[in-house]
């Protein structure tokens, strides 16, 4: 017969690490999390309680099963999962860990948890993020965000980070990593380069046309044509 591990009794909650994407709600009323793995099942708020993904009628964690909510120990673990591909959006998050909860090696698989703060990582242009903006997808009714500098936001919906931690509540601190490259808050986007840039060829083209007139006034014509052999 196996022995059971000690049962711990921790005086405060324990704290854990864990990546996920910003959501808002369509209308715009909470903000949340999506998370990267099982959690992409089902959005969560910052203060939330774990439900079997599966549908079971049992209360998350159970032994017999992966549900509830996850996290790791370490911050560096969960940071390095955001250098893969499909989690370069995601967010970090520090989470209290809360009620029952199944402790291994790594990390923590548990009933109920607070979100505690939130790091954005740097827009992918290398900046430091400004704002949250619409990620062009979501689900359940949530739209997901993505981090992007004032010069890369665009047309795009967007919620600054204090905003978004009003929306999620329950204490929530949400805080942008420092990027590699800085950009001034006035900086131009997409559309406003775009602009810019067909009036500068529309004063080339003038430019490029009075120096013609002015060359046929002083030649006194087109100039001299013929053939070379």
């Amino acid at each position: 017969m196996r022995a059971r591990l000690p049962e711990e009794r921790p005086t405060e909650p324990p704290t854990g690490w864990k990546i996920a994407h910003p959501v808002l709600d369509a209308d715009g009323g909470r903000a949340g999390f999506l998370g990267v793995s099982l959690g992409a099942a089902a959005p969560y708020r910052v203060l939330d309680e774990a439900r079997c993904v599966y549908g079971r009628r049992h209360r998350a964690p159970h032994r017999r099963c992966d549900c509830g909510f996850h996290c790791v120990h370490e911050r560096g673990t969960a940071e390095a999962l955001l250098v893969h591909t499909e989690h370069r959006r995601a967010v970090l998050l520090e989470v209290s860990v809360l009620g029952a909860y199944i402790r291994f090696e790594r990390g923590f698989r548990y009933a109920r948890q607070r979100v505690r703060a939130a790091t954005v990582g740097p827009c992918p242009c290398g900046a430091t993020a400004s704002v949250l903006a619409d990620a062009g997808w979501g689900r359940d009714g949530r739209r997901v965000l993505e981090a992007a500098c004032a010069g890369c936001v665009g047309g795009r919906q967007r919620w600054t980070l204090d905003a978004f931690a009003r929306l999620g509540g329950d204490g929530l601190t949400v805080r942008a990593a420092p990027g590699t490259e800085e950009v001034s808050p006035s900086a131009a986007g997409v559309p406003e380069l775009a602009a810019e840039a067909a009036l500068l060829q529309a004063r080339l083209d003038w430019f490029q046309n009075q120096l013609a007139r002015l060359g046929r006034a002083r030649g006194g014509g087109d100039g001299p044509s013929g053939t070379s052999g």
